[in-house]
């Protein structure tokens, strides 16, 4: 049972990162991608830019299925959506191709990433929730990382047909191996937080938003999660654009790009653990917050390389660790 908990998260993991990766997968190209396809900046932006957009309208929908199917089925079910839409993204000769192959892996999207509180509440014990959710969406940033990274030059070697055969057979073992080696657990649950699961199953999903609502303290974590992603998804969208206007070549704002979700990798593994043994949430979500906003303006306003792998990696750590601190205060 002790190693199959962490078979059952490596197999989210890897689902998780391969969402991430295809998501980015245009971010670092999209001058290319203006120029190949003679497309607007906005067009070729949307192909980045229509994850969080389509997260917006699918995440409720998405929570409310893993709360009646269970975590297993959504993510299941989901990547391989997530694997077809990669498969659709080979046939280069056309944007629209590539637009609707994006379209749906962001649909997917949503219904893989939130099954992570529900998974960590279901095999881990309370004082080790914060810890495995930081490594899920440690998950997550290794997948941010090698979009960022690996996009460009694999483009370059290969040509962009090359390049997004190699991410669709990712995708295709990546969603295999979800479905053969994970498994719900159905044991961690106490009879208080079932009878509550059971009450909210049971309502309309306008009623469960209602629900959700009244609470305060959620109320306060949506909104907060609301600002963080905002910032991250607006940075990791548009970072090739400003650090461009400083003069900073695309392949390199790709690997600004890779040192900040490197930095996010260990951010998540060391300072939700710490939360994890403390038991506080709150001191740490404020310095994560204030360390990303302190960060943010000379990342976006320098030219030296150097400062800025120093910067990215700087803010990866101390920021992005703030989103598994979020999802586990929400369970």
């Amino acid at each position: 049972m002790q190693n199959r908990k962490w078979i059952v998260l490596a197999a989210f993991m890897g689902v998780a990162a391969v969402s991430q990766m295809l998501w980015l997968n245009f971010a670092p190209v999209q001058t290319l991608i203006m120029e190949r396809y003679g497309v607007s900046e906005f067009m070729a932006g949307f192909l980045t830019f229509c994850f969080p957009l389509l997260y917006v309208f699918f995440s409720m929908p998405a929570g409310a299925m893993t709360d009646r199917r269970g975590y297993r089925f959504t993510i299941g079910w989901s990547s391989v959506l997530m694997a077809v839409g990669a498969v659709i993204r080979i046939y280069e000769a056309s944007f629209y191709a590539l637009l609707i192959g994006q379209l749906a892996i962001a649909v997917a999207q949503p219904y893989v990433m939130n099954g992570i509180t529900k998974l960590a509440a279901d095999w881990f014990p309370e004082d080790e929730q914060a810890a495995a959710t930081g490594l899920g969406t440690a998950g997550m940033f290794i997948g941010m990382a090698a979009g960022m990274a690996t996009s460009a030059p694999l483009t370059e070697a290969y040509g962009l047909g090359g390049a997004m055969l190699i991410f669709a057979v990712i995708s295709i073992v990546a969603a295999a191996i979800f479905l053969l080696f994970a498994k719900e657990n159905g044991q961690a649950l106490t009879q208080e937080q079932r009878a509550k699961t059971s009450r909210i199953a049971g309502m309309t999903a306008m009623e469960e938003f209602q629900h959700l609502i009244k609470d305060r303290s959620l109320t306060l974590i949506f909104i907060l999660s609301f600002l963080a992603l905002g910032f991250f998804n607006g940075l990791a969208t548009w970072l090739e654009g400003i650090l461009g206007e400083n003069g900073v070549e695309p392949t390199d704002a790709g690997l600004v790009g890779g040192a900040m979700i490197i930095g996010g990798i260990v951010g998540s593994i060391i300072i939700p653990a710490i939360s994890d043994k403390i038991q506080r949430r709150k001191p740490f979500l404020i310095f994560c917050g204030l360390a990303g906003a302190a960060l943010a303006y000379p990342l976006c306003t320098s030219s030296n390389l150097t400062l800025l792998y120093s910067l990215g990696a700087l803010l990866g750590v101390l920021f992005l660790p703030g989103y598994a601190l979020l999802l586990a205060m929400s369970e």
